[in-house]
């Protein structure tokens, strides 16, 4: 199995902490958030390459950190080949262009890199081989004013996913699924036949929302908890609730 790590974005609501700095690369107590990701992963025997896609603006910064990590895992650090805001390839767009530029005929596991979280991969992954199928990972959230902002799953008694819709007005249900996704081999050359019909290249979960029509997808139910970090605001009440204690001992 292959993870990929989407870092291309070039966080502009995040500014001026992310104007010289790629996101994935803030700290938030003694590491990064990509580090966080990464101890993960070195955690799954399963995984044997981590892709980090990154752009040409902040590329040399991933190859910097790569430089000066011990990971026992193979890193790999791809520029996306984009400059601004504008000419951005979008998530769904990176992944593909890691598949291809990794020639990447295998699993992937791809988690975004603007993501704190503190559930376990491991159960995630034993999810996965157990359903057999596609996954995606969910928490039921409480605030249901906020549910507008993030992809909202429906299911059945199974957890096979009915619905996914992203960033819905009128939210189905208070199932949000968070960008962490599982998929088998035969599933990602679909990622390609995705972006060929013209469908939207940005948002991770649009792929899934496409998905689940044509085969089976799972969610998986997570314990724990999951920040994007997408403001100021967030970054540093995240680094609040660090240097509070609020995360447990593993991170």
């Amino acid at each position: 199995m292959k993870a990929i790590i989407l870092a291309a974005g070039y966080a502009t609501r995040l500014y001026p902490l992310t104007k010289d700095k790629a996101k994935a690369l803030l700290p938030i107590g003694e590491k990064t958030i990509l580090d966080y990701i990464m101890e993960k992963l070195e955690a799954l025997p399963e995984i044997d390459t981590v892709y980090v896609v990154s752009n040409a603006k902040f590329a040399g910064q991933f190859e910097q950190w790569k430089a000066q990590s011990h990971y026992e895992k193979e890193i790999v650090v791809l520029n996306d080949g984009t400059c601004t805001e504008k000419d951005r390839r979008g998530a769904i767009g990176d992944i593909w262009f890691t598949v291809q530029e990794g020639a990447i005929d295998d699993e992937i596991m791809v988690i975004a890199g603007d993501n704190f979280f503190t559930y376990s991969l491991r159960d995630y992954l034993n999810f996965y081989y157990k359903k057999g199928s596609d996954c995606v990972c969910v928490k039921q959230w409480e605030n249901k004013e906020e549910l507008s902002r993030f992809g909202i799953a429906v299911l059945d008694e199974e957890d096979r996913v009915l619905d996914i819709e992203e960033k819905p007005e009128n939210p189905k249900s208070d199932t949000v699924v968070f960008a962490t996704y599982i998929y088998g081999k035969e599933t990602v050359p679909l990622i390609g036949a995705y972006l060929e019909e013209g469908n939207k290249p940005d948002a991770p979960g649009n792929f899934p929302a496409w998905l689940y029509k044509k085969k089976d997808v799972y969610a998986f139910h997570f314990d724990g908890d999951c920040y994007d970090i997408g403001t100021p605001e967030s970054y540093h009440e995240i680094c609040r609730l660090m240097a509070e204690g609020a995360f447990s001992a593993e991170h």
